[in-house]
């Protein structure tokens, strides 16, 4: 494995997983006496779909390359437009969560019910939390089979322990670094693609 292919899956991987670690904050929060059990099957779901969603967009944008040669010199572009408008998403929410924060109005955003999270109100969350991972995956296109594997198993592993983490910063500091993270995990994202974009059309 390529240093390369290992720094890049592991930015991509802080970088989609903040959308998680966010929801992961506020399930923490509501759940003050999650044990460890409870934290993993939470975390592993975020998990197991970060690691699901970049190797069907692999999978789709691979087969549409081979089917169509002029997608090809396509795939930057469509790198970077795709992250520039995930990356930009989690910019804009970021801000607003800081903003909504300094005006006290970050208690509305507790979930009430997060405490007794279903097993279907959990899919709905990993689903929700993990579909930006779905087109970050067609900017693994230029990847063989086992580095897009290698490279969505990375970016699965990352996504556990930074929800790992989220769950017990939010049973004990709340909503404090939910903005933060949206922010951080979007400049990511924009620079990934415009990496990305740079070495395809220029390199």
């Amino acid at each position: 494995m390529s240093t390369e292919l290992l720094i890049t899956s592991v930015l991509l991987g802080v970088g989609l997983a903040m959308d998680a670690f966010s929801v992961s904050i506020a399930n923490g929060l509501a759940d003050s006496e999650m044990k460890k059990g409870r934290m993993f099957s939470i975390a592993g779901t975020f998990a197991g779909f970060q690691f699901m969603m970049p190797m069907i967009g692999w999978l789709l944008v691979t087969e549409a390359a081979r089917l169509f040669k002029w997608f090809s010199p396509l795939i930057p572009w469509i790198a970077l437009v795709l992250l520039l408008i995930i990356g930009g998403g989690l910019l804009k929410d970021g801000i607003e969560e800081l903003r909504e924060s300094k005006a006290g109005a970050s208690e509305a955003d507790k979930p009430s019910d997060a405490a007794r999270l279903s097993f279907w109100a959990l899919m709905m969350q990993g689903v929700a939390t993990s579909i930006d991972a779905l087109s970050v995956g067609f900017t693994t296109a230029t990847y063989n089979i086992m580095q897009a594997l290698v490279s969505s198993l990375i970016i699965g592993v990352v996504t556990l322990f930074i929800c790992l983490a989220g769950l017990r910063i939010g049973r004990r500091l709340g909503t404090l670094l939910a903005g933060r993270a949206s922010i951080l995990g979007g400049i990511i994202l924009i620079g990934i693609g415009l990496e990305i974009w740079i070495k395809g059309v220029f390199f």
